[in-house]
């Protein structure tokens, strides 16, 4: 399976975050699974990159051209396939179409709007890929806590909630990816309330 990893690039943040997706991403790669990411050799993005290549595993960085030109970021630069794409929105969405399940681990803004963008197309019925944020040391709790009150206020369905799972064990994502059956929801008809 292709997973798309969205996670943050930042290399300041807490060692323990970097040391559970590394991880994941060499449990991945040892079972066969390959990686679409956004190219970036720091943060969880290079740990996701650093654990699927101890793994065996193929990894495909997608990122933009002026990422490079103007060292926005450290590129990884192990990748088995790389390209480089003209803007922000080309390089999600082949990351986007090409994969088959979406972790999204800790970020900062970039993460979030992947998060959001990926789970919108989902409600939108456009794909209907398994999505996991990886809640290390709870990271997640305020955002999840977030959604049921824009749930609670009557913005969105409480079904949304059912889109994605939010889960803190690397072998319980891996389970459920694994096992994920596509939805038969159509998600676009649902009402507020529902």
């Amino acid at each position: 399976m292709k997973i798309c990893i969205f996670g943050a690039a930042s290399a300041h943040i807490d060692n323990h975050y970097i040391a559970a997706v590394e991880e994941l991403g060499e449990k991945l790669a040892k079972r066969g699974h390959s990686l679409v990411f956004g190219a970036g050799a720091t943060g969880l993005m290079g740990a996701a990159a650093r654990g699927f290549k101890k793994g065996g595993g193929f990894i495909h960085g997608v990122i933009p051209k002026f990422f490079r030109e103007e060292g926005v970021e450290v590129i990884y630069d192990e990748c088995d396939k790389m390209t480089f794409t003209e803007t922000m929105s080309e390089r999600k969405k082949i990351m986007e179409d090409e994969a088959e399940a979406f972790i999204i681990t800790p970020g900062g803004i970039g993460t979030l709007e992947e998060f959001f963008e990926v789970l919108t197309l989902k409600q939108l019925g456009r794909h209907g890929k398994a999505i996991v944020m990886y809640n290390i040391s709870d990271y997640f709790q305020s955002l999840e806590k977030l959604l049921d009150e824009v749930a609670e206020r009557k913005f969105i369905t409480f079904k949304c909630n059912e889109m994605y799972d939010v889960l803190s064990d690397g072998e319980e994502i891996i389970s459920y990816l694994e096992n994920y059956k596509p939805e038969t929801c159509d998600w676009r008809k649902l009402k507020i309330g529902d």
